[in-house]
């Protein structure tokens, strides 16, 4: 455990950095999930859509520094590449 209260500061600051990181993660695997549900079920209207909010938040978790941006081209990259195959 810490003494110094500097680094006591920073244990918070970490902790409440961690609930945020952890909130924005898993709202994009979801919008990411929703988005190959759609997909499998052939639903390239519902897909289309869907794909536009995991685009929006996986841009959302770069901006915050969750994800590094290359990561999140890529990522959306290869969402979009998916769904113009499957279309």
């Amino acid at each position: 455990m810490a003494n110094i209260a500097s680094a006591k500061k920073r244990i918070g600051v970490t902790q409440r950095q961690t609930v945020r990181n952890r909130a924005v993660r898993s709202k994009f695997r979801t919008a990411i999930k929703r988005f190959e549900k759609a997909l499998e079920a052939e639903d390239m209207a519902k897909a289309e859509e869907l794909l536009q909010v995991a685009i929006t938040e996986i841009d959302r978790a770069a901006s915050k520094g969750v994800i590094h941006r290359n990561q999140a081209a890529r990522r959306k990259s290869r969402l979009t590449k998916r769904l113009n195959k499957a279309s």
